[in-house]
């Protein structure tokens, strides 16, 4: 699994995207003294610049920042995905903001097809 994360990181920096911040689910449950078999990763991603464009065009974007991407293993096959940004931002019925959250789903989306 973090072959797969390292060649994602490595594509989305390609988009301008970095990792903020990498939860590691299952060594945080692990030191909580639970057991959590399957490795577990959450990123958090962001593209500075689309972000000022979202929190530019409305403020309460900033409810759906950073990006989110899961990568998990699920009976020896690795996954990964991510919650649409499409669909969070149409929360907000902004025709300026579902334009920039449609480049950003596609970028990801790219992104994670290329590192599987």
């Amino acid at each position: 699994m973090q072959h797969l994360v390292s060649h994602l990181e490595q594509n989305l920096q390609a988009e301008k995207f970095g990792i903020l911040w990498q939860f590691d689910m299952k060594a945080k449950l692990l030191e909580k003294g639970l057991d959590f078999d399957p490795g577990y990763r959450i990123l958090e991603v962001c593209n500075p610049h689309e972000a000022k464009r979202a929190l530019s065009e409305n403020m309460l974007s900033g409810y759906f920042l950073p990006c989110k991407i899961v990568v998990f293993e699920d009976h020896g096959t690795t996954r990964i995905g991510l919650p649409k940004p499409t669909e969070l931002i149409g929360m907000m019925d902004n025709d300026v903001l579902e334009q920039i959250a449609q480049d950003v789903e596609k970028r990801l989306i790219s992104c994670i097809d290329q590192s599987v």
